[in-house]
């Protein structure tokens, strides 16, 4: 399960000044994109109980690298119901909304946890 509780949602807690509140579907795109940044997504690291992401995984990512990577346009989809509505204070909702995952479609970013 994603999200720092573990229970499928992406919080905004104050613990994560990296902001890991955008529930993101993992895609071979992104997850190259993202260790070309010098963030190894795919490697696991048991001693972080990390398993290491596929494509299709859901994750947490974080506001910033998920702008970057759509203004590279590796972006990955997005799970709005899961996805913090925090977001929107970085994130346009038009541009969430564009990038939907297809099981999301007609979703509220809203929905999240507060």
């Amino acid at each position: 399960m994603t999200g720092a509780l573990r229970d499928g949602e992406c919080h905004a807690l104050l613990r994560d000044p990296g902001r890991h509140e955008v529930c993101a579907v993992m895609t071979e795109t992104f997850l190259e994109y993202s260790r070309a940044q010098g963030n190894d997504l795919v490697t696991p690291r048991p001693d972080l109980n990390f398993p290491g992401l596929e494509p299709g995984d859901r994750w947490c990512v974080c506001v910033p690298r998920w702008l970057e990577a759509a203004e590279a346009d590796c972006a990955p989809p997005v799970v709005l119901a899961a996805t913090n509505e925090s977001v929107l204070d970085m994130i346009p909702r038009s541009q969430l909304e564009a990038h939907a995952h297809d099981a999301d479609v007609g979703a509220d970013a809203d929905t999240g946890d507060d």
